[in-house]
């Protein structure tokens, strides 16, 4: 099973990266850019029987390692719940 996780900052909490690449873009002409903030995306492969056990499993995930609870929010994709075949 295959499923997104979206780390990002929380509202009201400073995001320098952001700024820096808003900045950047405005530079290069792209001056419609009104807010700009940085995050991340893991992509994970997950040995899980159902789709609700292994979003449970990814949100404990986030809550103890992937993301930081007290400055960033997180959110949980099932992206394809068939599995693959093993390939060589």
């Amino acid at each position: 099973m295959r499923a997104r996780v979206f780390v990002r900052l929380k509202r009201g909490i400073l995001d320098p990266q952001g700024t820096a690449v808003k900045r950047a873009l405005e530079g290069l002409g792209y001056q419609e850019v009104r807010e700009l903030r940085v995050g991340k995306v893991l992509e994970l492969e997950l040995e899980a029987a159902e789709p609700v056990q292994a979003r449970g499993r990814l949100e404990e995930m986030c809550r103890r390692l992937l993301a930081n609870p007290v400055t960033e929010d997180f959110q949980v994709e099932i992206v394809d719940e068939g599995r693959r075949p093993n390939l060589p």
